[in-house]
């Protein structure tokens, strides 16, 4: 059986992640980055495509896990009626991509425990089996470019089926290590990392990193977990933040929607810059400004919606039949032919980015100005034009409000730079065109006898970005129409208490209809509620969607509250900057009402 998302933890160097189940098996693991074909691809299909399982070896009476402290350090207990075991699950963190660490300790807690391990290397998404030969006293692989070195005790063994085995025993106060170490197979070697040692650094500098959240309140767990889950997912050589670790996990289990999300989308780069520069991590910030500015250099014309790791802009979508699919859930595709669309919110969401960072005083960059001008140059040029929205549907393109909404918030942000920061521009004239822009958009996205926006000019369908209107400011909380389209989502988009996307419809969005609830949309009407006065529905929303993590506190994509389970790609990004931005509006929120001793809505904050 398909083992459910939510079963899985991540681990993670910087540069790539794991993904680990609670039977302890490593079911999904690219080298050396995360956009690199998959060594460990069970994920999907099934162990034949690439696993490494330890377990015992024999019926377990209870399974617990957690992360050990505020770290990746995954730490999974089986208990059998022998005994007790721990695996500690971890990835030393590495000055380079020429050498990754992935290591693995088997601690026995109590008794006397028989073990098992099962490792299947599967290079390019499960197809590529490598060369094995025994080296240094374990196994040796080697394809193409890549090569792994396992180094244990443990007498491990080939067998017919191409699978390398091994069966040990651990007793009480002993630990059994494995250390799996990828490098370039055209490098003579690698340099041995004593697993204790490494466990050691590693939690050091977990904890070191992690104690630096300024962040408190009732909600410090998931905002740190969700912290060091962004941590995790980031790509440290160029500051890049991928949107998950994995591909293709499905929307809808046995759909269609199953997309690569192992890059950089500039959407999440406002809501990333906010979370990371209010929980007090500058440095990381700013990594991400310098790859969002150089991802973004060249041509206002070639601007993309997304990027590779290091800003690469060819990401070309292509689908692979050898592997069946998470659940059967087909085609497994690598790429993302979105990078291709034009979808006019990314230069909202980069001005708004750049403003972030001037707000929080993060030093600004020397050229950021210039580049900021000819986008707005560019924008000016293109703003009525029609586009695939925000969700990057794949049919005709429209004039989706939200879009025109970004539209607004980048002359807007302009505005405020050069009345803030004393930049120098066209303030006079990005007034008037703010005005038009907002003009039209109240004319024609507006649908006054519901008194709600839409999703698109003319449509009668909804759309969940509208619960934004209010937090990038196009119209105050207090505005009856923000009031009127919360109720109007609340009525219409709202499924077992959790928010949708948009009404997944035959020809919606050029795609089969069916998916899950959107994870970051329903965070998004927490925050808005909390924001219009509604704060103790916000907190109870709020709260409600925490209970969604899983029991690591990692969230996917979407939910499925029919079979309440997770969907799509994981842990996601998006969802945990969700995290850290609801927890902490809903806390200022909190101290504004105390300051000012009644429960009035807190429009002010």
């Amino acid at each position: 059986m398909t083992t459910p998302i939510e079963d899985y933890g991540i681990i993670g160097n910087t540069f790539t992640a794991a993904l680990v189940s609670r039977g302890g098996s490593i079911d999904w693991l690219c080298l050396p980055r995360f956009d690199s074909p998959s060594v460990f691809g069970a994920l999907l299909g099934g162990p034949e495509h690439g696993r490494w399982l330890i377990e015992p070896d024999g019926p377990v009476v209870r399974c617990s896990r957690r992360y050990r402290g505020e770290t990746g350090i995954l730490e999974t207990r089986f208990e059998t009626d022998e005994g007790c075991v721990t695996l500690i699950d971890f990835m030393a963190l590495p000055e380079s991509e020429d050498q990754i660490d992935l290591i693995r300790l088997v601690r026995c807690d109590a008794g006397r425990v028989a073990m098992r391990t099962e490792l299947i290397m599967r290079f390019d998404y499960g197809r590529g089996i490598p060369w094995v030969r025994q080296h240094l006293g374990g196994p040796s692989a080697v394809a193409g470019p890549n090569a792994i070195q396992f180094i244990t005790p443990v007498d491990l063994r080939g067998t017919p089926e191409l699978t390398t085995v091994g069966e040990f025993i651990v007793t009480a106060g002993e630990t059994v290590p494995f250390t799996m170490t990828y490098y370039p197979s055209h490098h003579t070697g690698f340099r041995y990392r004593d697993p204790y040692d490494a466990l050691l650094a590693t939690e050091n500098r977990w904890h070191d990193w992690s104690s630096h959240c300024s962040l408190g309140g009732p909600w410090r767990e998931a905002i740190v977990r969700s912290l060091i889950t962004l941590k995790m997912l980031t790509y440290h050589p160029t500051g890049g933040i991928v949107a998950a670790a994995t591909t293709s996990l499905p929307e809808w289990i046995g759909g269609v929607r199953n997309w690569d999300y192992r890059f950089c989308w500039i959407r999440d780069s406002t809501l990333t810059l906010y979370a990371l520069l209010s929980s007090g991590y500058r440095s990381e910030a700013r990594a991400w400004r310098e790859w969002l500015l150089r991802a973004a250099a060249g041509h206002p014309s070639e601007m993309q919606i997304m990027y590779g790791l290091s800003g690469e802009r060819r990401l070309t979508e292509y689908e692979i039949d050898w592997l069946p699919g998470y659940a059967g859930s087909r085609p497994v595709r690598i790429g993302n032919a979105a990078y291709e669309q034009q979808q006019l919110d990314v230069y909202g969401e980069l001005m708004d980015s750049l403003y972030a960072c001037q707000r929080y005083g993060l030093e600004t960059s020397s050229y950021a100005w210039d580049m900021q001008l000819k986008l707005l140059e560019y924008l000016e040029t293109i703003w009525q034009q029609p586009d695939q929205g925000m969700w990057e549907t794949r049919g005709e393109p429209r004039h989706y409000t939200f879009s025109k909404i970004m539209t607004w918030v980048a002359f807007d942000r302009a505005i405020k730079t050069v009345e803030q920061f004393g930049a120098q521009g066209p303030r006079d004239h990005w007034q008037k065109l703010r005005a038009k822009i907002a003009e039209q958009i109240i004319d024609q996205a507006y649908d006054r006898k519901r008194n709600t926006f839409v999703q698109y000019y003319g449509a009668q369908d909804l759309d969940a970005s509208l619960l934004l209107i209010p937090q990038v400011g196009f119209l105050p909380p207090e505005d009856p129409r923000v009031h009127g389209t919360v109720r109007a989502i609340e009525r219409e988009l709202m499924k077992d208490g959790l928010v949708c996307r948009y009404p997944s419809l035959p020809g919606a969005d050029g795609l089969p209809p069916g998916e899950g609830t959107f994870l970051a949309c329903s965070f998004w009407l927490a925050n808005t509620l909390a924001l219009i006065g509604r704060r103790d529905e916000g907190v109870a929303l709020f709260e409600r969607l925490l209970g969604l993590s899983n029991d690591l506190g990692l969230l996917s994509e979407e939910y499925d509250p029919i079979a309440g389970r997770l969907l799509g790609n994981f842990p996601q990004a998006f969802s945990h900057t969700a995290i850290i931005n609801t927890a902490a509006h809903l806390c200022e929120i909190e101290t504004a009402s105390a300051a000012r001793g009644d429960s009035a809505p807190a429009d002010d904050v």
